[in-house]
């Protein structure tokens, strides 16, 4: 009897041991086949996502809403990505921006941002571009090999030159208007800039279109009204306030966006603008 109960015990620990080398080997080719965009790869279908490996997107901007921009784009698989900004991480930026960590104060935001995403891809190409956008820097910037641009820059002249330069180009663009001193990311609207309301931004953005003849503009807006400061003043002036739940849900509104027209150009109005109200 006790040689049965040892013989038994040994064939147990023998199973055992073949059915966990078997785990490991199994767990083993699991790991080698699974791909970072398989996910992606799954919803979309690999000629979508082939379109975006060979996209190349612009983001001017690398705050809080286009360093999430920048982000989401390099998660669903876009190959080329060029971040503009001229400014350095800064304090006050932690509380809403991907980017900035007590580690990352004072260094540059489009060259943070570029070493992010390329640790989430390291096959994706980043053109880093340290430097204010305007027609002093125009020709900096090659708009010629963007397949779409995602306006992220806080100041009004530096929007209405990106929109005015992808209009006539031909180049697909969103613009982000007023996603700071709000705190309902549920009331985020994507559209045209002469269906905007609510935002103060939207309102000096409608004028400056008419103004310059722009017939029509994707923009990301957000029907909150937005709230008053309620901290003091800094020399005289409140500077915009934030939350991280509304500018980076705002980024990835845009990228989403961009991505659904890559994948499929038909599905954004572009081809009809809005006549001029």
């Amino acid at each position: 009897m006790r040689g049965r109960i040892i013989e038994s015990r040994r064939r147990q620990r023998l199973f055992a041991d073949r059915r966990h080398r078997q785990t490991q080997e199994e767990n083993k080719v699991t790991t080698q086949k699974a791909q970072p965009f398989d996910r992606t790869i799954s919803v979309i279908g690999k000629p979508a996502f082939a379109r975006l490996q060979q996209a190349h997107v612009a983001v001017f901007g690398v705050g809080g809403v286009g360093a999430a921009c920048a982000e989401a784009l390099a998660r669903s698989g876009v190959g080329s990505i060029t971040l503009v900004d001229h400014d350095v991480v800064s304090i006050t930026n932690i509380n809403r921006q991907l980017i900035a960590l007590h580690s990352t104060l004072r260094q540059r935001k489009v060259d943070v941002c570029a070493a992010r995403l390329r640790d989430i891809n390291p096959d994706i190409k980043i053109t880093a571009l340290p430097l204010f956008f305007e027609e002093g820097s125009f020709d900096a910037i090659d708009f010629s090999s963007f397949d779409a641009v995602a306006d992220c820059v806080d100041t009004l002249s530096a929007k209405l030159l990106i929109a005015k330069t992808c209009i006539l180009r031909d180049i697909p663009i969103i613009c982000c208007l007023g996603a700071g001193n709000r705190l309902d990311p549920m009331q985020l609207r994507i559209g045209d800039i002469y269906e905007t309301s609510g935002c103060p931004l939207a309102r000096r953005m409608r004028k400056a279109c008419r103004e310059q003849a722009i017939p029509a503009l994707r923009v990301l807006y957000s029907l909150e009204e937005p709230v008053k400061a309620v901290t003091e003043a800094h020399n005289g002036r409140h500077a915009p306030g934030s939350v991280a739940f509304v500018p980076p849900v705002a980024g990835m509104m845009m990228a989403g966006d961009l991505i659904r027209h890559l994948m499929n150009p038909a599905h954004t109005p572009q081809s009809q603008p809005p006549a001029l109200p």
